[in-house]
């Protein structure tokens, strides 16, 4: 069951082999990202900004000299803005780097250099959303903070929704929901990553790897397929 204020139920045992499976996935197949290497919720959020709108493998050489130019929120946020833009240069989307920098001078002044801890204190932060807010508390303190991007948004779609709502603002309500509920205790940091990573390597939105996919004798993504006969088609992305 969720923990915020829309309430979803989950099968118990079909929750507990997805997350148990999940993990054991993760354990063998994981990224090795460098900012899966830190616990420091400024780089977790400087990694955070880059991934929005630009590819995982484009985004790694310029995570490294970002942070060697502005390795803390205090450098970053003493930097002028032109410097910050010169550092940025080639990633796009300057207005991300503009935020980012904002943020950074928010928990100076704020928070006297000292990061926020909890989602809402960090989801106060400029240019930060909810997807973020959750990525930062869950992958930097171990919270149980659910996120939802496109690749979860496709699993749990594909693994738990049985019936699709109506309309799209109740599905995003009812995911919301399902990826705060679905988090095992004590192991946020690695199932976030590890729905991040299979939505991006196996059930992803065209050619899924459904053959070999450790859930799939209960997903009912693969169960419609198998129902219909028909193959498998790309996932209408919300």
């Amino acid at each position: 069951m969720g923990r915020g204020r829309y309430r979803v139920r989950l099968e118990p045992a079909t929750l507990f082999a997805f997350q148990a499976e999940l993990l054991a996935w993760f354990r063998r197949h994981g990224r090795d990202l460098p900012w899966r290497r830190t616990r420091d919720p400024y780089r977790i959020l400087v990694s955070e900004v880059m991934l929005q709108q630009t590819q995982v493998e484009r985004v790694r050489g310029y995570y490294r000299r970002f942070l060697r130019t502005y390795p803390t929120a205090r450098a970053l946020a003493a930097a002028r803005p032109s410097a910050v833009r010169e550092a940025w240069e080639g990633l796009g989307y300057y207005a991300r780097a503009r935020n980012l920098q904002a943020a950074a001078r928010q928990v100076v002044e704020t928070h006297g250099g000292r990061f926020p801890r909890r989602p809402d204190e960090i989801r106060a932060l400029p240019g930060v959303g909810r997807y973020t807010a959750g990525a930062v508390a869950s992958f930097a303190y171990g919270e149980p903070a659910p996120i939802l991007d496109t690749n979860v948004r496709r699993v749990l779609t594909r693994f738990f929704v049985r019936r699709r709502p109506k309309s799209a603002a109740a599905l995003e309500r009812r995911l919301w929901a399902m990826a705060e509920a679905a988090i095992p205790d004590g192991e946020a940091w690695a199932f976030n990553q590890a729905l991040m990573d299979f939505g991006a390597l196996v059930c992803t939105a065209r050619a899924p790897g459904c053959p070999a996919c450790p859930m799939r004798p209960r997903c009912a993504f693969a169960a419609r397929v198998e129902r219909t006969g028909r193959g498998i088609t790309p996932c209408r992305e919300e």
